[in-house]
């Protein structure tokens, strides 16, 4: 097939947060499985003015390559409800592979989920929540380890690292590491927000394989503590596929995929987190079995070539092939033709702009003011608001 990716280089549109996970996997892995894979960039704010042209240019792209499938992994509003449209009536199955579902889903994914021929969640428990809203093209997928990335563990004995942990510095995430740390006990850390800073992709595996322990914090990017809201992460499966022993606070639907204890460990709480530290530290043929069956099971079950496998066979039983059809562009000129910034917008931008920045100081005053139009947004307008027509989008480019 020939896929093109819509999504981020680097995470988050950052480059100072290195390169993103699902362009440092999912691209590989699907030339890996014979594909003709292209990338559009769509989280970075650099290459366009505004959504518009971004839209537009995302459009030429499908008219040059013309793709069988668009695989998005789509963060906020950058690519138009009416995009997708147009993308599908032209003949292209269009999926998306939504992050983070367990506080996401009603502001994003239960709001679009429908517009897709595929959309991709890696929360068993929201398949419910799908089928409750109408939502048929849900597809419960996994996040996996890179192939290429695999390496068989270390013995505990010439390991560097005691403990480590790779993520960013976000929610309680410093309290737990201070709380090891005041226990006697050596935690290198690493990523956006520590001392060290992000590391890259090569250099994020050797850290597993040359660590004792391998920490992971199950909490969402806002950093919520809501066991609820707790995420199986992509470093779940990486960890062990890198040959490191990882320590993984509790998440719902973990036991699908690993046998706890066994191939993965977990603890709830600092006191328990503490606790099995030290009993790892202590006993290091514990430590070894462990990360060797966890290397096996995910060299086994749990990689990218695996899932998506598994996703395009799912898409080519679901859904029938189009007929191929020329881009639609008096489709997406009409929708465009809603996507300007008239004084009275800039008005309204600039007071949202000089609240925020009287709340929350200068240097966060844009951002914040973007947040409260989507939250406000979203709430009052639904799926309007991903639409060329949304405020949020049309006041807030740089800061989306």
């Amino acid at each position: 097939m020939k896929i093109l990716c819509v999504l981020g280089e680097h995470a988050y549109g950052d480059p100072a947060r290195g390169e993103g996970p699902e362009y440092a996997n999912f691209l590989p892995a699907l030339r890996r499985l014979g594909h003709q894979v292209s990338f559009f960039e769509s989280l970075s704010r650099e290459p366009y003015d505004d959504f518009s042209r971004l839209n537009h240019a995302l459009l030429k792209r499908v008219e040059e390559t013309s793709p069988d499938v668009v695989f998005c992994v789509l963060m906020h509003y950058e690519v138009w409800v009416e995009t997708i449209q147009v993308i599908k009536k032209s003949g292209v199955w269009v999926v998306n592979w939504s992050t983070d579902d367990s506080w996401k889903y009603p502001m994003f994914s239960k709001l679009i989920g429908a517009e897709f021929d595929l959309f991709v969640t890696t929360y068993p428990q929201m398949i419910d929540c799908y089928h409750r809203d109408g939502i048929n093209s849900v597809c419960l997928s996994q996040w996996a380890a890179n192939a290429e990335t695999l390496m068989s563990p270390l013995p505990a004995s010439v390991c560097r690292y005691p403990v480590s942990f790779v993520g960013a510095a976000y929610g309680n995430r410093r309290a737990m590491i201070a709380r090891l740390r005041h226990e006697g006990i050596e935690v290198a850390c690493f990523g956006h927000g520590w001392p060290e800073g992000p590391v890259e992709t090569k250099r994020m595996g050797e850290i597993f394989r040359e660590s004792q322990i391998s920490l992971n914090f199950s909490d969402g990017a806002h950093g919520r503590s809501d066991p609820a809201s707790r995420q199986i992460k992509a470093r779940i499966f990486e960890v062990p596929g890198c040959g490191g022993c990882l320590l993984t606070e509790e998440a719902p639907n973990l036991d699908r995929y690993f046998r706890l204890g066994e191939e993965v460990l977990t603890f709830e709480g600092a006191d328990e987190m503490a606790e099995r530290v030290k009993m790892l530290l202590s006993r290091p043929e514990q430590r070894d079995e462990i990360a060797r069956r966890g290397f096996e099971r995910v060299r086994r079950d749990h990689t990218y070539e695996r899932r998506f496998e598994e996703l395009l066979r799912e898409l080519t039983h679901r859904m029938p092939r189009r007929c191929a059809l020329p881009v639609d562009w008096v489709m997406f000129q009409s929708a465009a033709q809603g996507h300007h910034t008239g004084p009275a917008l800039r008005t309204i931008r600039s007071l949202l702009v000089l609240v925020a920045s009287l709340i929350w100081g200068k240097n966060r005053g844009h951002r914040a003011a973007r947040r409260v139009a989507f939250e406000l947004f979203w709430r009052l307008r639904g799926a309007w608001t991903y639409s060329a027509a949304g405020w949020p989008g049309r006041m807030f480019y740089r800061e989306s």
